[in-house]
């Protein structure tokens, strides 16, 4: 019986059942618009040693593109207390800080977390929220460069924004006045608060006869990519917008921050706040991927040639 006591023991070891983790994953999305992102955040859990369904449980809450609901869905994360909230972009990081100051919450691809209250500074977060910021002011400038390179005789531009939902869209809205004027170029405002506001916002566009349409980031658009895209093409309009997504779904070009690479990162602060980190301590991290997507069935369809020099900055061209 002694021999066989240690492998008994150890027997027992081996059954004892690792603890498991809960995470919340809040979104303003649907699961199908993030598809690709939140991949990437469960691979990057995967390459630190967190695999879902062994030592970690993911709870995913999604808004399907009504922000108004993100509320709630943060509280109920609360109410399972969750070790960690990831908080996919601005609205849904914003109700999340309004939910908990327990809580380490990570943001995985944000605005301007200083100017919206949700840290103290980058490098000293401060409180219980950290991550990732996509902060780049010169973003919007540079889409609408791209745009009137790309189409140089453009005039009129429509831009899709949201003056209620994601503060990263009516701050984009204000970025846009300054390069516009540089460019010579006029801004039609197309304000979309939901999804009921989309067929008059395609009827403005129409009538104010733009040469192109511009959207800002908000999750509005994200969860009505298809449509816009859709309308851009039935009026032979080139469009721009900042996620790869977009391009995908048969608009012209995208241009910003790698979004997937963002979520993998994310899974870093993930894994240092489950291992005993404090949020406050951990600084934030700006973009250091960008990707630049054209989509040259749709260019061929509008009969618009991509210059060289903006083809050789592609990171993907999709034939």
């Amino acid at each position: 019986t002694f021999e066989g006591t240690p492998c008994h023991a150890l027997s027992i070891a081996q059954q004892a059942p690792a603890q498991v983790r809960r995470i919340g994953l809040l979104s303003p999305f649907s699961s199908s618009d993030a598809v690709l992102w939140y991949q990437a955040f469960r691979q990057g859990l995967r390459d630190l040693g967190w695999v879902e369904g062994k030592n970690i449980s993911i709870e995913y809450r999604y808004a399907e593109g009504k922000s108004e609901r993100l509320p709630d869905l943060a509280a109920d994360l609360v109410r399972l207390k969750v070790d960690n909230i990831v908080a996919s972009v601005t609205p849904d990081a914003l109700a999340a800080k309004k939910a908990t100051r327990a809580i380490p919450i990570v943001m995985a691809s944000v605005g301007d977390p200083v100017a919206l209250g949700l840290v103290e500074s980058l490098a000293r977060p401060g409180g219980n929220i950290t991550g990732l910021s996509q902060i780049a002011p010169e973003l919007a400038g540079k889409r609408l460069q791209l745009l009137k390179e790309i189409v140089p005789k453009l005039s009129r531009v429509a831009v899709f924004w949201n003056p209620q939902g994601s503060p990263t869209s009516a701050l984009s809205w204000n970025e846009l006045q300054l390069p516009a004027r540089q460019l010579g170029v006029r801004l039609h405002s197309l304000e979309v608060r939901s999804t009921n506001n989309f067929d008059q916002a395609f009827a403005d566009a129409t009538k104010a006869r733009a040469g192109a349409i511009f959207i800002t980031p908000d999750p509005v658009f994200v969860t009505n990519l298809k449509r816009i895209a859709d309308f851009a093409a039935k009026n032979r309009l080139p469009s721009i917008y900042h996620i790869r997504e977009f391009a995908d779904a048969g608009g012209l070009v995208a241009y910003g921050p790698d979004r997937a690479d963002m979520f993998r990162r994310a899974a870093t602060y993930v894994d240092k706040i489950l291992k005993g980190a404090k949020p406050g301590d951990l600084p934030v991290e700006q973009p250091t991927k960008f990707e630049m997507v054209i989509n040259m069935k749709t260019a061929k369809a509008l009969g618009i040639k991509i210059p060289n020099s903006i083809l050789v900055q592609a990171t993907k061209v999709i034939e």
